[in-house]
């Protein structure tokens, strides 16, 4: 039936012209005034003439159940030119007048029938195919703008759909207590939870595009107070600029980066096109959350050739796919399934390829796993490393650029200080042809294993969420922001510099859980208890804030900092590779524990930098995050 529509809607239309016109001509058929025979043929004439003109404006394309007031002009447009061609042809033909004088009744009556069918169509649509709410949920759409308007015209039209529109929230005076498509307008914003008080809101929608920062963040705790579910609409822009786009569709839940309280950073990236475009670039870890983002992004700058190496053939795989759909054969693509530990199949790569630019993100990252897996870390972080970027510099790449961590600073954790010999293995390999960088990052929103993705799924089941301490901060970004300060920060690299970039705020991680509890529609420790497990092993309390140390200064973008470490000698370098490695393949943990103690001078326990920041804010020496970071950092 659906797909007949516009055929269904015509074929009633050529019904209603017809009826009306024979009823206003029939008294004087039943006179005998005009024969049957001319009757049918005008009234077929006048059908004609209006069928031409509203196919050719596309009437029967049009969804009445959404109709607006172009609708009904084109409709109107549609019969009053049909009226009109049928009038000269009338008089071209020399026809009594009467027939045009009778005619043009008959079309505005007609034109009313068909209103008048389209609209008790539409009040079929809302009241009686949208009878009853089981299984939909009430909404409050947050901005009685344009685009809150285009959303409930979109809701009101849909009695079907997910969501009944009970009222709009706006700042606007002139708005509240005004009626939208039958809906009111209430406000303000920061009313929120007194407006929605015992009403059967249990949805809430944000359709206010462009806030800035501190507008957004306290629209979002106005919401969190209600416990009713966020959604956020996304790319509103693209979505009304196409045809028939739902905007219900484009709507997604409040993410973390929503919660950050700043505008995700945009950096330079005329200048990253032109440090990639048209050279080869190699990715390793490429199906990981960091290398499959750069993966994306690479592409997107129109590399001579990208290519792809991962030992997890099911990401990458996937990656695979996704780029070929994206870009088809435009992008030249490789995809090596190896391991960065085998150095010999390291070294047939690069000279296979002879990249130009490397980016090297593979590394075990995980901290409990690798406190219980020394070995393993020292062997894929440290020696995977060492492998790609002696590559790197004996097949003449131009940059090399490692991804490191905000947790290679004064490490508590056998992944902290791995990557900190990684940074270390860079600066002993620099002098030749290769410019050796590190970028150096703290925790990275929605990447694998990370909090957030674990708090959603914990939600999804019903709880609890877990956290380790309700005490623990840290420091976030987006992947998008970490992998565009990895670009830029390759395109600044000259010879072994740590780049760093500023993270904004500190974030409270039980903060962080209520919120996100509570904008999924529950309320925290009634529907949805958080439950505290513990520091895992090698966790500290408090991240380093790493823009605060005395030996960074800002590159050209102010977001970006940059560090300038002292040369390692390649000899020395060597010779504590070769110790380590003799440990690691011995596999005692206590060993490469001691060893890496011995080589990475600011490595201490967890336990006592934990202690000494909380001795420290007991004895009031820090009260604000910052203070605790900077004693994490003693």
């Amino acid at each position: 039936m659906a797909k007949f529509r516009g055929q269904i809607v015509l074929a009633v239309d050529v019904c209603i012209i017809f009826a009306c016109n024979f009823a206003l001509f029939f008294p004087a058929l039943l006179r005998q005034d005009i024969r049957l025979l001319n009757l049918v043929g005008h009234i077929g004439l006048l059908t004609v003439c209006v069928l031409v003109f509203q196919l050719l404006l596309k009437t029967y394309n049009s969804l009445w159940r959404y109709a607006e007031s172009r609708e009904y002009f084109v409709l109107l447009a549609g019969m009053s030119l049909g009226f009109i061609l049928y009038a000269v042809l009338n008089l071209t033909l020399e026809t009594s007048r009467i027939w045009i004088t009778r005619a043009l009744t008959g079309t505005a009556l007609a034109l009313l029938c068909m209103l008048a069918v389209r609209f008790l169509y539409r009040i079929y649509r809302l009241k009686v195919a949208g009878r009853g709410a089981e299984g939909r949920s009430y909404a409050a759409i947050l901005g009685a703008g344009n685009l809150g308007v285009s959303l409930l015209g979109e809701l009101v039209s849909n009695p079907r759909g997910r969501y009944i529109p009970y009222c709009l929230v706006d700042d606007a005076p002139d708005k509240i207590g005004k009626r939208i498509h039958g809906v009111p307008v209430r406000g303000p914003i920061d009313r929120l939870g007194e407006l929605l008080q015992d009403t059967p809101v249990t949805e809430l929608i944000l359709a206010i595009p462009n806030l800035d920062a501190a507008r957004q963040t306290e629209i979002l705790r106005r919401c969190a107070e209600t416990n009713c579910r966020l959604h956020i609409l996304e790319d509103p822009v693209t979505q009304l600029g196409r045809e028939g786009a739902s905007l219900t569709a484009s709507m997604r839940e409040v993410q973390i980066e929503d919660l950050l309280g700043r505008k995700p950073v945009q950096l330079d990236n005329d200048r990253i096109r032109s440090f990639l475009a048209g050279k080869t670039v190699l990715v390793t870890g490429g199906g990981g959350s960091i290398g499959s983002e750069l993966c994306r992004q690479i592409a997107g700058y129109g590399p001579r050739r990208l290519v792809i190496v991962d030992i997890a053939e099911n990401t990458t795989y996937g990656l695979q796919n996704d780029l070929l759909h994206l870009y088809g054969k435009s992008l030249p693509l490789s995809v090596e399934i190896a391991s960065v530990r085998d150095r010999k199949k390291m070294d047939q790569l690069f000279d296979r390829y002879r990249p130009q630019v490397v980016f090297h993100a593979a590394a075990h990252k995980h901290v409990p796993l690798m406190e219980n897996c020394p070995e393993e870390a020292v062997k894929n972080n440290v020696f995977g490393t060492y492998n790609t970027a002696f590559a790197a510099r004996k097949y003449g790449a131009e940059k090399f650029v490692l991804i490191s961590t905000d947790k290679a600073v004064n490490p508590t954790n056998i992944m902290g200080a791995t990557k900190y010999l990684c940074e270390q293995v860079i600066q002993g390999l620099r002098g030749g042809r290769t410019a050796f960088a590190a970028v150096r990052f703290g925790n990275v929103l929605g990447s694998d294993g990370s909090v957030i993705p674990l708090f959603k799924k914990q939600i999804a089941y019903g709880g609890p969420v877990t956290i380790t301490d309700k005490r623990i901060i840290r420091y976030f970004m987006t992947i998008p922001e970490a992998v565009q300060l990895v670009l830029e920060a390759g395109s600044f690299a000259r010879s072994g510099e740590v780049y760093v970039l500023d993270m904004g705020e500190p974030v409270h991680i039980l903060d962080l859980a209520e919120k996100l509890i509570r904008l999924s529609g529950f309320t925290p420790y009634v529907d949805i208890d958080i439950q505290e497990v513990g520091l895992r092993p090698g966790e500290k309390l408090y991240e380093e804030l790493l823009t605060a140390s005395a030996g960074l200064r800002r590159t050209e973008n102010e977001k970006i900092f940059v560090e300038e470490k002292p040369d390692v000698d390649e000899g020395e370098m060597k010779n504590w590779l070769e110790e380590l490695a003799a440990a690691a393949e011995r596999g005692g943990r206590e060993e490469i524990f001691r060893v890496l103690r011995t080589l990475v001078p600011t490595f201490r326990s967890p336990e006592e930098v934990n202690r000494e920041a909380i001795r420290a804010v007991r004895e009031g020496q820090a009260n604000q995050l910052e203070d605790l970071a900077a004693v994490a950092r003693v």
